[in-house]
């Protein structure tokens, strides 16, 4: 049997990759905000707390998957917070996208407690944690690194990019290139609409060629069968995007991709589309458009 881990955060992402640790056979003990997202892990034999700090007790490393940074540190730092209950030397792993700011102040206050730290953002959406295949991103020292691989591994791919701080900037460097390849697609997919092709056949012709990806192949289908069921929700795409134009303006860089890109979700949350998943960004463009919000939509009228 492994040594026993803490798990906070069991949503979307959080409940497979749990459960993933819990078939590597370690002991787990988890916490989530609403109870009823604990019920796959109760039954897969994950011990259930009823506190964030109960899962931080007795482990030698406590996983927090929550939504945001000031999320995370209310729940790990805040009146009753979870690091206080870790034990010296053990490791908070922050998988959640926080900004690198706050990656670097929550490893102080870490070192405080005598806790170690490693910030670990991933990506790959839901699929890619149900099938423990994400791309791990990880900040912090290399000794703590090498203390975590092995459980880090049973979740996907880990690669430490250098200290603290630095996994977020790599994952906000994903985001931007995650939040940008689907607006392209959605603005290609339109055009080839409004032109008289038929988007799953264009999508198809497109497959192994250099415009394919993973966003072609995932979310292009999502855009063409409306199916917006989030596996990454716009709006916490949003919040990466603002968090990598904020970095860029702290940097004195001018990224005016990202910039429009933003303001593309910006708008798509603000017409209450923040709980579809980021592929649903083409209603936006339709919007902007003056066009039915999905193509069966746009079809019927046509008929």
């Amino acid at each position: 049997m492994e040594r026993a881990v803490g798990f906070v955060g069991t949503g979307i992402m959080g409940e497979p990759m749990a459960l993933h640790l819990v078939k590597a056979g370690y002991r787990l003990k988890v916490w989530n905000r609403s109870a009823a997202k604990l019920q796959s892990l109760r039954e897969a034999g994950a011990g259930i707390c009823a506190e964030a700090r109960d899962a931080a007790k007795g482990v030698f490393a406590l996983i927090c998957m929550l939504g945001d940074g000031p999320t995370c540190d209310q729940v790990l730092f805040g009146a009753g917070g979870a690091v206080a209950a870790m034990e010296r030397d053990a490791i908070l792993i922050v998988m959640s996208s926080i900004p690198v700011e706050t990656a670097v102040e929550q490893a102080r206050k870490c070192v405080e407690c005598g806790v170690r730290y490693l910030d670990a953002p991933v990506s790959g959406g839901q699929r890619g944690a149900q099938q423990a295949s994400l791309a791990i991103m990880v900040g912090g020292d290399e000794q703590d690194f090498a203390s975590a691989r092995k459980l880090l591994s049973a979740m996907g791919r880990p690669v430490r990019v250098g200290p603290v701080g630095t996994g977020q900037l790599a994952k906000i460097a994903n985001q931007m290139i995650v939040a940008s390849t689907i607006a392209i697609v959605s603005e290609a997919l339109l055009l080839a609409e409004r032109g008289g092709a038929d988007p799953a056949k264009v999508r198809e012709a497109l497959a192994g060629g250099f415009a394919d990806s993973p966003i072609m192949q995932q979310h292009a289908r999502r855009m063409i069968e409306n199916d917006f069921k989030p596996g990454g929700p716009a709006k916490w795409q949003l919040k990466d995007t603002h968090t990598a134009v904020a970095l860029a303006k702290s940097l004195g860089l001018m990224l005016p991709v990202v910039g429009l890109v933003d303001l593309l979700f910006q708008d798509m949350v603000a017409n209450g589309d923040g709980e579809l998943d980021h592929s649903g960004l083409i209603r936006e463009l339709r919007r902007r458009n003056g066009l039915a919000l999905s193509s069966a939509d746009a079809n019927q009228k046509r008929g």
